[in-house]
């Protein structure tokens, strides 16, 4: 039986992959804070970003790896120098920048649903579960704020 003394590296290889995936999450709301116009989304960014590197954390303690500093990955920064250039372009950056979110937001969530469902009843199980419940709500926060600044 697998406990958090003694992991599979099925388990270990699913906590790195999110491991990486929330650097790029933090990396993300971390400069769309600084791009967005307001400064409600932008202290809501900064809380997420902060949440998500805290996941780094927790993820880490979990599988006993030593905290690093991680640059995320190539996807991640394409997506993030997308959301510089998308909300350059755009005659409602507060929307195009709320839309880039979302679309990253989707990408976590769909991701975390796919390794819980990989990791169902492991060791990691309940921090993947926890972690979860917190991209879920941000998510669906972030689709409202979107939705509401469309329909302005």
């Amino acid at each position: 039986m697998e406990t958090r003394t003694n992991l599979e590296s099925k388990t270990v290889d699913a906590a790195q992959e999110l491991i990486t995936i929330n650097v790029d999450s933090y990396l993300g709301f971390t400069q769309a804070a600084e791009t967005i116009p307001d400064p409600d989304a932008a202290r809501l960014f900064r809380q997420i970003g902060n949440e998500r590197r805290e996941h780094c954390r927790e993820l880490e303690r979990a599988i006993g790896a030593k905290p690093e500093d991680r640059s995320g990955t190539v996807k991640g920064t394409m997506h993030r120098w997308w959301l510089g250039v998308r909300s350059a372009m755009s005659t409602d950056e507060r929307y195009a920048v709320l839309a880039e979110a979302e679309r990253g937001e989707d990408a976590i969530k769909h991701r975390y649903e796919t390794l819980m469902k990989e990791n169902a009843g492991n060791a990691l199980s309940p921090v993947l579960h926890k972690q979860y419940a917190e991209v879920k709500k941000h998510h669906d926060l972030i689709r409202d704020l979107r939705d509401r600044q469309k329909a302005q």
